[in-house]
């Protein structure tokens, strides 16, 4: 038995994260705004006791929709008719800070903590694409620049969720009185980029604050994460690259006064599951044969920010800048791949389309739960982020055959923890900023007297 817990978050995407999922026997694409498809999808999550499961979310339609199943569902309005139909599992949604304003954030979030019983989650990013620029008709900022952004708007939020204290509601009928107003704060905050007074219209949640995900891996944003982030999503496609990641990142919490333990680091897996390895095999050549070029050729140009076309498909990836102001850490994850294994256009598309750079390994569930037991008990992760490659049946297939064999192992609980989103996560309720002084002073009243 180990004295760590391995911690798995479900990735939720459409019909599978495969980009020719939707058109396997094994998926059905009409369910893509089908409440109920994802109900079906957060029940089979929680009866595998899985930690959370993660809704991606764009302010773009990105790629081509004639050749992909494109279009989902605004994340925190689903996760809201998620939360009524489970009752452990957490819920996180990607919310960005370069489009929105800090208090309607930070009051959304505080209401799906709210609805859940304390299992909200928001995944902090800062919007990469032009294309989500041009849809608020601004231009893109700078790398930088939204990561500067970013820091103040997560100051703001938290302020925010700070500023009812967690006894602020008295709800004393008889005297008349709800809520006690000194222990209500507003905020006044005045800064570079937002003027907030505060306080937030929600009382503090069962969390305190909703549990903080990041996924950027560029320089900016693992300081950032360093700094705020409780888990992260992550791409690395070799347990070297798993293990100089996770220790460069907890390596710079300390300056930020945190400790290792306060942050978990979940890569990004794609798990192609079957009774033998040779039906795992199968497929995976099932989905790759279903594969259009042409939608490839696109993402590819995207990531790496040169026009690709058919001429380019049987020949190396051409020279590219890592340096971008879009995503960073995705486009050298790319052009490391390439570089490393010598791979063509053609094959490097195979290789992104099951996970767009995350490891998609095919094999029977022992050999998925060697995979991911290697990373765990080796400094490259501290659990993963499952994305499976058909849905429903990718995650049924990893629920009922990879999670029993990780508990037979003594990886994965049997039974949750505890309610909350934080209490699975193993990590501590944070205490409202305006908290401590307070008792602090009727503290030192009681003393005095």
């Amino acid at each position: 038995m180990t004295t760590r817990t391995l911690h798995l978050n479900a990735f939720l995407m459409g019909v599978g994260h495969h980009e020719a999922a939707w058109r396997h026997p094994r998926t059905e694409p009409a369910r893509l705004t089908d409440v109920r498809h994802y109900q079906q999808l957060a029940r089979v999550a929680e009866r595998g006791r899985l930690d959370s499961l993660f809704l991606a979310d764009g302010l773009a339609l990105q790629g081509d929709v004639r050749h992909n199943a494109l279009g989902g569902l605004e994340p925190l309005t689903l996760l809201s008719a998620l939360a009524t139909v489970t009752d452990h599992i957490g819920l996180i949604a990607t919310v960005s800070t370069t489009y929105n304003e800090p208090f309607h954030v930070a009051r959304k979030f505080a209401s799906l903590d709210h609805i859940s019983g304390g299992r909200a989650g928001w995944n902090i990013v800062t919007s990469a694409a032009e294309a989500e620029a041009r849809n608020f008709g601004i231009e893109r900022p700078a790398h930088a620049d939204r990561y500067a952004r970013a820091t103040e708007f997560l100051e703001v939020v938290t302020k925010l969720w700070d500023s009812w204290e967690d006894d602020a509601v008295v709800g004393d009928r008889r005297a008349g009185l709800y809520a006690d107003a000194g222990r209500i704060h507003p905020l006044d905050h005045d800064g570079t980029h937002f003027r907030v007074r505060g306080p937030l219209n929600t009382s503090r949640t069962p969390q305190g604050h909703p549990l903080l995900v990041q996924a950027g891996s560029s320089q900016d944003g693992k300081e950032f994460a360093a700094r705020f982030a409780e888990a992260v999503f992550t791409a690395q496609q070799t347990l070297a690259e798993g293990q100089e990641f996770y220790a460069d990142l907890k390596g710079r919490m300390a300056r930020y006064g945190r400790n290792p333990g306060e942050l978990l680091v979940l890569p990004g897996i794609s798990p192609i599951i079957g009774s033998t390895e040779r039906e795992a095999l199968r497929l995976e050549k099932e989905l790759e044969d279903l594969i259009i070029p042409a939608y490839g050729l696109a993402q590819l140009s995207h990531m790496t920010g040169i026009e690709l076309s058919h001429d380019d498909l049987d020949r190396p990836l051409p020279e590219v800048s890592v340096e971008t102001e879009g995503a960073q850490s995705r486009r050298k994850l790319v052009i490391d791949l390439a570089r490393r294994e010598n791979l063509t256009v053609r094959r490097l598309l195979g290789r992104l389309a099951g996970g767009r750079g995350h490891r998609v390994v095919a094999g029977t569930p022992e050999q998925i739960a060697d995979e991911i037991q290697v990373w765990f008990e080796n400094g490259a992760a501290d659990g993963f982020n499952i994305m499976p490659p058909t849905l429903p049946g990718g995650l049924e297939d990893f629920v009922d055959h990879v999670v029993p064999e990780l508990q037979i192992r003594g990886l994965f609980r049997r039974e949750y923890e505890g309610r909350t989103l934080r209490e699975n996560y193993g990590l501590a309720r944070p205490a409202s900023r305006y908290a401590a002084p307070a008792r602090d002073e009727e503290l030192d009243a009681v003393v005095a007297s």
